[in-house]
């Protein structure tokens, strides 16, 4: 069933609401949004190995690979949504904290789209170093040059481990309304329940007949720290600095690097397991069909720097909703069919 707008039926494809996303990635925030109802009509990523992967997925998307700088003056008008997960690197801890004066910072970029385009929404996610004191006055000259607009805006820190995803992974989210439409978006309530770890990947880790993969996934029940895809100035794939690693460690997981198998039978049963490849993709909430593009090391740091899609739908529910009437009643996958 998807989502409708207002006086149409909802089982009628026609009514979708659409999206355009910026910064499109490996395609996290664009399957959270897809299964919350809306039909992707752009994307646009500089990251080869990312646009390939989404097209690998959705070849009937249109997906551009190419600087966001370049676009601006792209037509996207008439569009319902305009997402966006700019470049985390200028407001992370783990990086130097440049902000607007990092080159790498879209948000420039992203308000003129928003200006052309005038989407019903918009919606933008980042780190949660972009909600710190040292970004108090420039995220308040962001959000008011948005609001000037027309936009009612809504910002916060959400964790993901709150919506399925078993990391400790908070993520700046900003939603904007247009004040027009008079309507009012409301932030998804958190679920009852945290998945762990081990029952997240547990059944990958003993996918290979490894002795000690029960108690493995007994003792890693707690939630993950942060994985860190990193920019591209990063080295190779491992699951972060010093003290992620430990955490990691504490979980029962080698975060020196990643694996290219699960560990198999001949290993005993007190080794200490690294992850691979789709183990981090199901920790970030992706489904197991999705296939991703590049060698290792590109598809970790991919997967390392998505948007959790269990997130990304939850947020894409409420703003379906906002957009669609308080009447509307949406039909959403369930958390177990996450990773079917």
């Amino acid at each position: 069933m998807w989502c409708a707008r207002p006086g149409l039926y909802v089982g009628f494809s026609m009514a979708q609401l659409t999206v355009a996303e910026i910064c499109i990635g490996a395609g996290g925030q664009a399957i959270g949004l897809e299964q919350a109802g809306f039909e992707h009509v752009y994307g646009i990523d500089i990251d080869r190995h990312a646009v390939s992967t989404v097209l690998l997925n959705r070849p009937s998307w249109k997906v551009q690979l190419g600087d966001v700088n370049e676009m601006v003056g792209r037509n996207l008008e008439g569009i319902d949504l305009l997402a966006g997960g700019i470049p985390c690197p200028p407001f992370s801890i783990a990086g130097k904290q440049l902000g607007h004066d990092d080159e790498r910072d879209l948000f420039p970029a992203y308000l003129r789209i928003l200006a052309l385009a005038r989407p019903k929404a918009f919606l933008i996610e980042n780190v949660p170093g972009f909600a710190s004191s040292k970004f108090d006055s420039y995220r308040s000259r962001i959000l008011m040059n948005a609001a000037d607009l027309g936009y009612a805006i809504e910002w916060r820190v959400l964790n993901s481990a709150d919506y399925g995803v078993p990391q400790l992974r908070p993520r700046f989210i900003c939603v904007g309304i247009r004040k027009d439409l008079h309507t009012e978006f409301q932030w998804p309530v958190p679920l009852s329940q945290r998945a762990g770890v081990g029952e997240t990947i547990g059944g990958l880790m003993a996918s290979r007949g490894w002795p000690g993969a029960e108690d493995w996934k007994n003792g890693a029940s707690g939630i993950a720290p942060t994985l860190v895809g990193g920019s591209k100035k990063h080295g190779g794939a491992d699951l972060g600095p010093t003290r992620a690693r430990q955490k990691w460690l504490e979980l029962g997981v080698d975060g020196r690097g990643v694996a290219d198998e699960p560990p198999g039978d001949w290993l005993p049963k007190d080794h200490v397991p690294r992850l691979t490849t789709q183990m981090a993709a199901r920790i970030q909430g992706f489904p197991d069909s999705w296939k991703f593009s590049g060698g290792k090391t590109a598809v970790y740091k991919q997967i390392g720097n998505a948007f959790p899609p269990p997130v990304a739908r939850a947020v894409g529910k409420e703003i379906c909703r906002a957009l669609s009437g308080a009447n509307t009643t949406l039909t959403l996958p369930s958390l177990e069919s996450v990773f079917g």
